[in-house]
């Protein structure tokens, strides 16, 4: 009776005990069923578990759940299912028998109200009390964009948790928020429901064979790497993961994300962390491993610019315009490949480089940790006649290989110079035959290899982990936001410059190459970008300074003219509000600026808006909510996205007493009035001006005197194009300015830019020839398109 009694209970990781003479029953509910992650990986990995757990003491049922209509859904969720596959030691007759069994425990739901969930709640109380089952527990997994995550967590924490003494355990896909407050808040809101022990936020690359086998390969090796691991004998740490593949398909993710959130804050820094951390001495303790490496993320050395190189593949911006709607100058300075110098400050790992590198369109797949050990040894005897065993001269490196590449498979990698390792004869074996290849210059031969005995996709490992309760497999509200806290200061710097634009594939060369400086990293070539591929041969010019009319001309292609320029700007801003607490800057409008409102506000971290006065240029005399407004432009892509105070917001009033530009209401002279009152000696910190394709600028045009002249500071002129009526700052008021800078983009602006250039400075005829501030500076910004067309 007493062994019958020790066999009824289970034990789980939350420490419930289930003992009560029938069976534990486990609900698995996977939201998002019919997507492409649960169609790649989710149900093969549920497929997995029930295979390995069927003839054990639990019962399962399988909820795929969506918002698709039961009918349809159903029909797609079913197809999925009937193309899994079985374990390669399942034999066909068995697999027909197992698939046959999953299928009907196997239901589709919609899942879209909160009577939805109630009424599954309420199906799996029923089932269980038709069965005389006990309830172990129930798993949901979010397969589902992050914006659903707070419905779905509220819907299942009102009516959808397990009945008293059952586990409740939440998973979630990544991205887990765009930076630290992001993150922040949406573990906030996910706490409101949910205790720290319900949830498991995945990141895959903890399901890799070769990951998870880091710290049992440490620990197990401690004799042999515990004098050797650590500043006086590493010389560098490398954790790799390139793709030959581009970001085609993915586009959206990736410019709100780009390759630092997509891969190296996430997968990189969890292997980082399994790599340098303390091991602690029992592996069966979640919560020793987590802490470990939390102290790990904490002591990693804060990140500053010169910390990272990035680039951009050649074909990214196309691709961007291809799949997302854009204005005609849209321009993207997202990352696609980036390499990070991190440093660990403690006594271990003092002084040691850890490089954390990915990017798209690179010249292979491959993904890799890759430790080289320092060698001092001179060998006097030559290589052919020393004992390979014991050639203390051959380098010394550990590579935990997670895939691809040349090796293919999952591997570990040992130099047989250092020491003949121990790894787990449960899971892995030693290579007995090793193919013809070098690997970091060294023959295949020189290494002790091992591989899986079985291979394992990564999910189904996690899977089985969340089953399990092993909590060190995934990431938690503390470990994230160390995470983010140490890659947020990065990114924010990074969102200012300009990555380095690479061809792709073979193509790239010696472009991406790097090295380690003065604690920085630098690209070997100083070159932005010189692409010598086969065909077709292109080429790309770096940002340029010379001359245009007289002033400062810089001309570069749009996107990297755009941030050159929106860099100006910022400095212009610091330097005005140190010497007079205030910036003014006046705007113009027309479709050249978007691009740069864009740019402003996607890149305003940093940017003292809170100093900041925002004026108009000239202005449409039409009602700001048209889309002829240039004020309604500015809101919509600039002012909506910052915060600037309203009160430093400074639209030209066109619309008076329900009417546009009358006359009579004088709105021109109100405008000037609130310029003198607020804006010292009525000269603007910062004037921008585009040039116009009939050469009017500002809505100054060409063949008139309206604003060329001193008779208004603020004017009211009229254009040959609809909207006719405008208003704007006269050129002696633009004059006083103490930068003035004129933006001219696009190929379409090349002959009137050539007619300029050539023509007698006359200002009626080309109002851009008027334009002289006489106490600062004119610069002209002119993209390749207008000077090359």
């Amino acid at each position: 009776m007493l062994l019958r009694a020790l066999c009824c209970c289970l034990f789980f990781s939350t420490a419930v005990v289930l003992c009560a003479g029938g069976k534990g029953h486990i609900s698995i509910v996977l939201l998002g069923a019919t997507g492409d992650l649960a169609k790649k990986y989710l149900w093969q990995g549920f497929f997995q578990l029930y295979v390995n757990e069927v003839s054990r003491r639990h019962s399962f049922s399988f909820h795929g759940a969506a918002l698709t209509p039961p009918e349809k859904g159903s029909e797609l969720m079913f197809n999925v299912l009937k193309s899994l596959s079985c374990p390669v030691d399942i034999t066909p007759d068995r697999c027909v028998l197992l698939k046959d069994q999953f299928l009907k425990l196997s239901r589709y739901r919609q899942l879209k109200t909160a009577e939805n969930y109630t009424a599954l709640h309420l199906d799996i109380q029923k089932s269980l009390a038709d069965e005389g089952l006990h309830e172990a527990g129930r798993l949901f997994y979010l397969s589902v964009p992050p914006f659903a995550y707070a419905d779905i967590a509220k819907n299942i924490n009102a009516s959808c948790r397990p009945l008293p003494g059952a586990w409740l355990r939440v998973v979630l896909e990544k991205p887990f928020g765009h930076d630290y407050e992001s993150a922040k808040s949406l573990a906030a809101e996910l706490q409101t429901y949910f205790q720290e022990e319900e949830i498991y936020r995945v990141d895959h690359y903890l399901g890799k064979q070769t990951v998870e086998q880091i710290l049992p390969f440490r620990l197990s090796n401690l004799k042999h790497l515990d004098p050797i691991w650590n500043r006086h004998h590493v010389e560098r740490v490398e954790i790799v993961m390139k793709e030959t593949l581009d970001a085609k398909g993915r586009i959206s993710f990736y410019e709100e994300y780009g390759v630092i959130r997509d891969v190296i804050q996430n997968h990189l820094t969890e292997i980082l962390a399994s790599v340098a951390m303390e091991v602690p001495r029992n592996l069966s303790s979640s919560e020793d491993i987590l802490r470990a490496k939390l102290s790990l993320l904490d002591s990693l050395h804060k990140l500053e610019l010169g910390s990272a190189v990035a680039g951009q593949y050649q074909d990214y911006l196309a691709q961007v315009k291809e799949e997302i709607e854009t204005k005609p100058n849209f321009f993207t300075n997202t990352k696609t490949f980036a390499a990070v110098l991190v440093h660990v400050d403690n006594v271990r790992w003092e002084g040691v480089p850890f490089l954390l590198l990915s990017g798209k369109a690179l010249d292979e797949r491959t993904a890799f940790v890759r430790v080289v050990f320092k060698d001092n040894a001179f060998c006097v005897q030559k290589q052919s006649n020393r004992d390979p065993l014991r050639n203390s001269c051959k380098p010394k490196q550990i590579i935990f290989h997670i895939g691809h590449g040349e090796i293919g498979s999952p591997a570990i990698l040992v130099s047989q110079g250092l020491f003949k390792p121990n790894v787990n004869p449960s899971k892995w074996q030693r290579a007995s035959e090793l193919p013809s290849i070098q690997v970091f210059g060294q023959p295949l031969s020189d290494y002790y290899v091992y591989h899986p005995i079985v291979e394992k996709d990564a999910y189904s490992v996690l899977i089985s982990n969340i089953y399990r309760g092993k909590k060190d497999s995934f990431i938690t509200t503390k470990n994230l936001l160390a995470s983010w806290s140490f890659w947020t200061p990065l990114l924010e710097s990074l969102e200012h410059e300009s990555p380095r634009v690479y061809p792709g594939g073979t193509g790239n060369e010696q472009l991406l190459d790097f090295v380690i400086e003065d604690g920085s990293l630098r690209f070997v070539t100083d070159e932005n970008l010189e692409v010598l591929s086969v065909a077709p041969k292109i080429n790309v010019f770096s940002s340029t300074q010379s001359s245009f009319l007289g002033n400062s001309m810089v001309s570069d292609w749009a996107e990297s003219l755009i941030q050159t320029l929106g860099r100006d700007i910022q400095n212009a801003a610091e330097e005005s509000i140190k010497r007079s607490g205030v910036f003014h800057l006046a705007l113009s409008g027309g479709s050249s600026p978007l691009a740069l409102f864009q740019r402003l506000s996607r890149h305003h971290h940093g940017f003292p808006w809170k100093h900041t006065h925002l004026w108009l240029v000239d202005e449409r005399c039409v009602p700001f909510t048209e889309s002829d407004s240039n004020f309604g432009n500015i809101e919509k892509h600039l002012l909506q996205h910052v915060r600037i105070p309203y009160v430093n917001i400074h639209p030209m009033p066109v619309q008076r007493n329900q009417r546009l530009c009358d006359i009579e209401d004088m709105g021109n002279q109100t405008y000037a009035e609130d310029i003198f009152a607020l804006v010292g000696n009525a000269s603007f910190d910062f004037v921008l001006l585009g040039l116009g394709n009939d050469g009017h600028t500002a809505s100054i045009f060409p063949g008139k005197e309206d604003g060329i002249y001193g008779r208004s500071t603020v004017l009211l002129t009229e254009s040959p194009q609809k909207p006719h009526q405008r208003m704007s700052l006269s050129l002696p008021l633009i004059n006083k300015a103490q930068k003035v800078a004129i933006l001219v983009l696009g190929k379409g602006k090349h002959e009137i830019l050539t007619l300029i250039s050539r023509a007698e400075k006359t200002p009626k005829k080309w109002p851009i020839h008027g334009v002289n501030p006489t106490p600062g500076k004119l610069v002209w910004y002119i993209d390749y398109e207008t000077l090359l067309r």
